[in-house]
């Protein structure tokens, strides 16, 4: 169930131990209420505390200490590479965070009420008590419901479709008690349904603990298997477990293990392990309950390993056999084998073949064309239909097959940007496909798609609290040209009255443009603080997603990838040249890789934006991409290409927002992270803020704040994480009425 707040899960790992640092100052205050000195001591007192004061309101300059390295007979200086800290122990370095986040604290004073304005504004909207609709899996009907104020879901099952007489499975409310960060991975019934394994992070790192809960008692059993990736699978007996380890240094999940019940972790049996570390590895289950998927997956390749759910000693084997540049997955449906491939496909063709002819090509059957306009994103199985989601022209579209004639039904949708897409299907008889939809004006909704008639039964409609009226908006969908002549898709939505196409309103544009990830046109509660303000909202749908197929996404990576950034720089010119937005007040905000677009934009068109928003922003390519030890590094050569070639790292160099930091004036920017943050390290934002410090040229805000108790997906719960949004778009809010 989502509440549609358009923030958390942007965008990951290794347990930590953090020494607590806290940068405090002496109040006048406290010295009144001593009373007891001397004028003399008391002016020296108050001058001090004057002094103090001072300084935690200058802008945090960072020391400079070189730190030389050679790369390709070429001597390079970092002079902020002291800000790395590993165990985030260093009290220099936390106190160094510390004194910017006092900084950013003492600048943002003056929008502390319109932050608090606008956390209760969102809040207020949100449905306190409210539960997701009931999705049948085995004999039972789960759902997540939400009470009160409470931060986090309790998870129930039912016998009855409507979900009556409901048992509470999981209380995370009552599991996340006494914790600063607690984040939920999977939840998995075993095949008697009687067992709950369940995995937790306490820390924002994704390093999950998994337990398990006898349902029958309520009690959890004595294992504990810790260091996982938080991904679990029940083998069919009932008392086997497999999971995922992480390697303790680059926290990549690399080993698969086999866990029976009873026994110590170290006693668990490796099943599986990832030599190659270009790899990500997952596991999951068919829907048939048969089968164990092992899952290998890198950026330009994927592959599959079996094992047989019903044999506690069976050894993994390989769908087929791994190719460079092949990347596929499988769907079982009784003796067949449905496999989405990009074999000879670019945009993707669906293929099946039955279990005994898998290793001969020959055998295998087209199920859907390539279509070289027309990426195949997805399916869903069952007795008598196949069910696939495509992506045309930017937008999903849905067709139902008839598995026994290929007679196929398409449905239809009514908003010019919107978002279709499969959910909850775990049953492979049924009559109908559960789908989800939303747009950017209309919220989340779930329907039941009668297979055979395409007849939608409307399950829920996420409610808005409030005045809300979608009539009140308005979203489009337009294209504009870019400089190399490729039209790029925009997502656009604005309060009707309060929009005015004549150059006036100010305009917040987002944007990501890496791996291949879609920015959807969804709805969000949060924004509508925005656009009730006369903001207009633009998704822009640059090149390194794959909005329209994976060319889309070609066109933006690796030596391409420089198209990303002049996409985007692109859309708001043209935005403004079409009088979406007030020339004076356009601003920009992206996370994670989106981050990195905020930095190479701003270096390419800094006078172009008022202001920027920088979340979680990966901006130290070339030393993070040249370092193995961290998370994520040589499994992303494919992404961003590996330095260590010198034709990589020259074009690399040449866009990496901290290496490209120059004398020249920037726009204001806000840029926040995470200490735990295991996916982009705190210390790439807070190196790339030191050096805009000592070579920017204006008097802009640079506001650099970090969470130093969350991670990449900030504080949990979803009333905190309102927090967070509150403080990006009071920042953007404050910038547009000239507040700060």
């Amino acid at each position: 169930m989502t509440t549609g707040l358009d923030w958390a899960n942007l965008f990951i790992y290794r347990k930590i131990t953090m020494k607590k640092f806290k940068f405090t100052l002496i109040s006048t205050a406290l010295f009144a209420v001593l009373g007891c000195q001397e004028a003399p001591q008391q002016n020296q007192v108050e001058a001090q505390t004057q002094a103090q004061q001072q300084v935690a309101v200058a802008a945090p300059i960072a020391e400079k200490v070189p730190h030389k390295v050679m790369i390709h007979g070429q001597e390079f200086t970092d002079n902020y590479h002291w800000l790395r800290d590993d165990t985030r122990s260093n009290e220099k370095v936390l106190g160094h965070l510390n004194q910017e986040n006092a900084y950013a604290d003492s600048k943002l004073d003056a929008t502390k009420q319109l932050q608090q304005t606008l956390f209760e504004e969102i809040k207020n909207k949100v449905v306190k008590d409210d539960r997701s609709v009931p999705t049948l899996n085995g004999s039972y009907y789960y759902f997540t419901a939400t009470e009160g104020d409470k931060e986090y879901f309790t998870y129930f099952r039912s016998e009855h479709k409507d979900g009556k007489n409901a048992e509470a499975i999981f209380d995370a409310n009552t599991r996340a008690e006494g914790q600063n960060y607690y984040g939920v991975g999977a939840l998995q019934i075993s095949s008697n349904e009687n067992l709950l394994a369940f995995a937790e992070d306490t820390l924002s790192r994704r390093i999950y603990t998994i337990q398990v809960k006898d349902l029958t008692t309520g009690k959890l059993l004595e294992d504990k298997i810790e260091g996982t990736s938080g991904s679990v699978v029940w083998a069919n007996d009932n008392k086997t477990l497999y999971y995922i380890k992480k390697d303790p240094v680059t926290l990549l999940g690399f080993q698969v293990f086999r866990h029976t019940l009873g026994t110590p972790q170290s006693d668990d049996e490796l099943v599986y392990e990832e030599t190659d570390n270009s790899y990500f590895t997952n596991i999951s289950k068919s829907k048939d309950k048969s089968t164990i998927y092992i899952h290998h997956g890198s950026t330009e390749s994927s592959g599959v390993s079996l094992i047989s759910a019903d044999d506690a000693k069976a050894k993994p084997e390989r769908f087929i056999p791994r190719e460079a540049g092949h990347e596929y997955s499988i769907n079982k449906l009784g003796d067949w084998f449905y496999v989405h491939t990009n074999k000879d496909a670019i945009n993707f063709k669906l293929m099946r073949v039955k279990a005994t002819d898998v290793k001969d090509r020959s055998k295998w059957q087209t199920v859907v064309e390539h279509n070289p306009d027309a990426k195949l994103e997805s399916i869903a199985l069952f007795n008598q239909h196949l069910v696939y989601e495509t992506r045309e022209n930017g937008l999903t579209q849905i067709t139902v097959s008839n598995l026994d004639n290929s007679k196929s039904k398409r449905l239809t949708f009514n908003d010019p940007a919107y978002t279709a897409y499969l959910t909850g299907n775990k049953n492979i008889d049924t009559d109908s496909v559960r789908i989800g939809y939303q747009s950017m004006t209309t919220p989340a909704s779930v329907f039941d798609v009668n297979l055979e008639t395409l007849d939608k039964t409307l399950l829920k409609q996420n409610k808005v609290l409030g005045d809300f009226n979608p009539e009140n908006y308005k979203s489009e969908r337009i294209f504009i040209t870019a400089r190399d002549g490729i039209k790029v898709p925009v997502s656009i939505v604005y309060r009707k009255d309060k929009f005015k196409q004549d150059g006036s309103n100010p305009l917040l544009q987002y944007g990501y443009g890496s791996y291949g990830l879609n920015v959807e046109p969804t709805f969000s509660i949060s924004r509508l603080s925005l656009l009730d303000r006369g903001f207009v909202y633009a998704i822009a749908h640059i090149r390194g997603s794959e909005t329209l197929g994976r060319p889309w996404y070609e066109d933006g990576k690796k030596l391409n990838k420089k198209n990303t950034f002049n996409d985007f720089i692109d859309v708001t010119k043209a935005l403004v040249e079409q009088k979406y937005g007030d020339a004076s007040r356009i601003y920009a905000r992206g996370g994670s890789a989106g981050g990195l677009l905020m930095g190479a934009v701003i270096n390419q068109a800094p006078t172009l934006y008022d202001g920027v928003h920088a979340a979680v922003p990966f901006v130290d390519v070339i030393n993070t991409m040249l370092d193995e030890s961290l998370p994520l590094t040589t499994n992303e050569y494919d992404e961003w290409g590996n330095p260590n070639d010198k034709t990589y790292f020259d074009y690399m160099l040449s866009y990496s927002p901290y290496d490209q930091v120059k004398a020249q004036a920037y726009p204001n920017l806000l840029v926040t992270t995470g200490l735990h943050d295991s996916q982009v390290q705190y210390f790439e934002p807070a190196k790339w803020v030191a050096k805009l410090r000592d070579l920017k040229t204006d008097d802009n805000l640079l506001l650099f704040k970090t969470d130093m108790e969350a991670g990449h997906s900030g504080a949990s719960g979803r009333f905190k994480g309102i927090h967070d949004i509150a403080l990006s778009y009071s920042y953007f809010i404050a910038l547009a009425e000239n507040k700060i």
